[in-house]
Parts: C-alpha cells; sequence; structure tokens
C-alpha cells in the first residue's frame, strides 16, 4: 500500500474536516443517526489521514502526493 496523500491534505483531514463532522455531528443530534453517520466520517477522515492512504483515489485513480523519482541506473 503506497502513500498517495500528500501532507498538506493529511493535515487538512485531521484539522479541518474532522472537527467540523464531529461538531456538526453534536449540533445536528448527538445520538441521532446522522450524527453517527458523520461521527464514522469523521473517523474514516483521521484513519486515512494517520496512514496517508485512502482507498478512494486509488480506485479513482487520484493522488495528491508527487510521484517520486527514482534513478536509473
Amino acid at each position: 500500500m503506497k502513500k498517495n496523500m500528500s501532507s498538506a491534505d493529511s493535515k487538512i483531514r485531521a484539522f479541518v474536516v474532522s472537527p467540523v463532522l464531529i461538531v456538526v455531528g453534536l449540533l445536528v443530534c448527538p445520538a441521532g443517526c446522522l450524527a453517527i453517520v458523520l461521527y464514522a466520517l469523521a473517523a474514516v477522515m483521521l484513519a486515512t489521514s494517520a496512514v496517508g492512504f485512502c482507498p478512494l483515489y486509488t480506485m479513482f485513480g487520484l493522488r495528491t502526493r508527487p510521484a517520486q523519482n527514482t534513478p536509473t541506473a
């Protein structure tokens, strides 16, 4: 599993998207179905941010991390 997320992408997921999802979940209804879905999405965002790999990026052929140049000899 190769990393496909840049550090900026990881930071945005961890410090912007996840907290916003949690706050919206708390404002909607802390124990409601929508809130539980939002909490799960926040957990997925934090997990993918920590690992540096997003499965959806792989399915759609995206990557925010620049390709590493390997020297050829």
